[in-house]
């Protein structure tokens, strides 16, 4: 009941953070568009360069992350969402709420990261991340036991 509940809570939160991610990456492709000053100096060039690469990472970042976003959603419709897709064990809730997205377990993301398999750039804290591995009594949720239409 209680991994039941959290995911219904975690569904949420993925879908206000796919909606608000959503309405970023549309606002970056406008504004990318935008025109600009014919008169600028080698300066203001530069500037513009790098401005115009930082807001291409970011966009590329926003991407991913959305990318993540919409795959867990989908894995909570089939009622495949909080297992590892390496070993198939629960990932424990907690790991679920600090990465909603996450598509592993602590032990196969970190084996992921060590081979060089990492789905993202960000800096994972593991060691934080492990302390609530095993503590949770966690039950398997299938999708009919969600009540999705809230």
């Amino acid at each position: 009941m209680v991994r039941k509940d959290a995911i219904i809570r975690l569904h949420q939160q993925l879908l206000n953070r796919r909606d608000e991610l959503k309405k970023l990456v549309s606002d970056s492709s406008e504004g990318s568009s935008a025109s600009r000053s014919t008169v600028e100096d080698s300066g203001d060039a530069a500037l513009r360069e790098t401005r115009q690469g930082l807001e291409s990472h970011l966009a590329e970042i926003e991407y991913k992350e959305l990318m993540q976003i919409r795959r867990a959603i989908s894995l909570i419709q089939e009622g495949r969402y909080g297992h590892c897709e390496n070993c198939n064990k629960n990932i424990p809730i907690a790991r679920l709420k600090a990465v909603p997205y996450t598509m592993f377990c602590v032990d196969c993301a970190q084996q992921r990261e060590s081979m060089g398999l990492t789905n993202h750039d960000l800096a994972s804290d593991w060691e934080n991340a492990y302390e609530y591995e095993g503590r949770l009594n966690d039950q398997e949720v299938r999708i009919h036991d969600l009540d999705l239409e809230k």
